[in-house]
């Protein structure tokens, strides 16, 4: 387990690209469906109860969510999508900057895509799928809540998961995971060691990607 995870602090709260951080080299963005577990997901990797908000209601997460690891390493908590009970105004511009960013932004390494393990792959997911493959971006798809289920049905919807995936010419990793049990997150761990334990030498900080249109 890398204790470098629970160095992340809050540093900003995005409302469109322009406003990310631009020293970073390297981030891992978490996104998920509205009540998928993503926050949960996220605090208990940090081992920090209450770094990412958790709430039982869709669509607390608005921003684009910057936690600092340091050297220019960043996990980034992406808004809720889904069901959110926001105006479709608000839910147009989340689904319009998260594609630019997951298909723009120069430092993001991978894509940890939150699913319920009781219903993967939605509509929303696939759309957010899409464009992490159009970025060039590595997936990683945490089934979560995986202690909902009995073990070998888990295990069956993972495989069924990474099959539908394959069908579709997508290439993921993917693992369980409970942050109830505090299951998975030291393969969690190794996931984001991958892409963040340590940075290339000649790595550059990337300025602010953003179209030529300002998000409103």
């Amino acid at each position: 387990m890398n204790p470098l995870y629970a160095r992340a602090t809050f540093v900003t709260a995005a409302h469109n690209l322009r406003q990310l951080p631009d020293d970073s080299l390297a981030e891992v963005a978490f996104a998920g469906r509205s009540n998928a577990g993503k926050s949960s997901a996220l605090n208990t990797i940090a081992g920090h109860g209450k770094l990412a908000r958790t709430s039982k209601t869709p669509g607390r997460t608005q921003q684009i969510i910057c936690f600092g690891l340091g050297d220019g390493r960043y996990l980034t908590d992406l808004p809720g999508y889904g069901y959110a009970k926001v105006p479709k105004k608000q839910l147009d511009h989340w689904r319009q900057t998260l594609t630019r960013y997951l298909s723009s932004r120069e430092p993001l390494r991978c894509l940890v895509l939150v699913m319920d393990v009781r219903h993967p792959l939605t509509d929303y997911d696939w759309l957010l799928i899409e464009a992490a493959t159009r970025g060039n971006v590595a997936l990683h798809c945490l089934l979560t809540k995986a202690d909902k289920l009995s073990r070998s049905r888990a295990m069956a919807v993972l495989h069924a998961t990474r099959k539908a995936l394959e069908e579709a010419g997508v290439e993921a990793s993917l693992q369980l995971f409970s942050a109830l049990k505090k299951s998975g997150v030291d393969d969690a761990h190794e996931l984001l060691d991958e892409f963040l334990a340590e940075i290339p030498p000649d790595a550059r900080p990337a300025a602010p990607d953003d179209s030529s249109t300002p998000d409103r």
